[in-house]
């Protein structure tokens, strides 16, 4: 557990995504002091007051999205998300140069970095599409398999990046596997597990296996077509694919 939690503090810290964030949040501290000798006092403490009620503000929204969000890549997703807009709005309280100056760099910041994944897998095998079906047909391994069809295009993906190896470390035992595929790499396999890719509605999947059979999967196609489902929690998918009861015959058998 320590050894994932360096890993992902590292992960912080060398990720070009996180760490241009951090570069732009901080570059307003000495932008803002450099221009306190050119306003005068009045409006250097009426900015200050902004400064202030935003700074509280994000505080609040902060703390209520890392009470709801399960995964600590859906906070820091929303919590940077809430950053740039009071970032956007204190600078373009100061100056409209300055407010379209950060809109660029946020711009530029979208298009060449992504939010980096949950870095460790846990119990999770990383498949190709060949690998899976083999081990599927072949049936020499684990009985059931769970496995997880996502793309790290995809923002949800990436906020829910966390729950697949989580729940892999509880449930992992000899008659249930948990599996990857990366659709980012293998597209082409979406169209044969009946995965829509269409605004990534259907990501990610996960489907339950058992002798190579499809038993039960989420989100399903009727979910999809709705265009929304459920919020994707390890308790949601310990219930939906009755892991419990899986896991309890798995130690009944030994």
């Amino acid at each position: 557990m320590i050894r994932n939690r360096l890993q992902w503090l590292n992960t912080m810290v060398t990720e070009p995504y996180y760490f241009f964030h951090f570069l732009l949040f901080f570059s307003y501290l000495p932008i803002r002091i450099s221009s306190s000798s050119i306003f005068p006092p009045h409006i250097s403490l009426r900015i200050l007051r902004r400064e202030i009620q935003a700074f509280l503000a994000f505080s609040i929204l902060a703390f209520v999205k890392m009470v709801r969000e399960e995964t600590w890549e859906g906070f820091i997703a929303d919590a940077l998300l809430f950053g740039k807009a009071f970032l956007f709005l204190l600078a373009l309280y100061v100056d409209y140069h300055l407010a379209l100056w950060y809109m660029l760099a946020f711009l530029v910041l979208y298009i060449v970095t992504q939010q980096p994944a949950f870095p460790v897998l846990g119990a999770v095998n990383s498949m190709t599409p060949l690998q899976l079906e083999s081990t599927l047909i072949e049936g020499n391994t684990s009985r059931f398999w769970l496995v997880e069809f996502r793309s790290l295009c995809s923002s949800t993906c990436v906020r829910l990046s966390r729950n697949f190896p989580e729940l892999s470390i509880t449930y992992t035992n000899k008659h249930l596997s948990f599996g990857l595929v990366d659709l980012g790499l293998f597209p082409n396999v979406a169209e044969k597990f009946a995965i829509s890719l269409t605004g990534n509605v259907g990501l990610p999947t996960y489907i339950l296996f058992e002798n190579s059979s499809e038993i039960a999967r989420f989100p399903g196609v009727d979910f999809v077509a709705k265009g929304f489902h459920p919020p994707i929690t390890k308790e949601y998918l310990a219930r939906h694919f009755d892991l419990d009861r899986l896991f309890l015959e798995y130690l009944n058998s030994k």
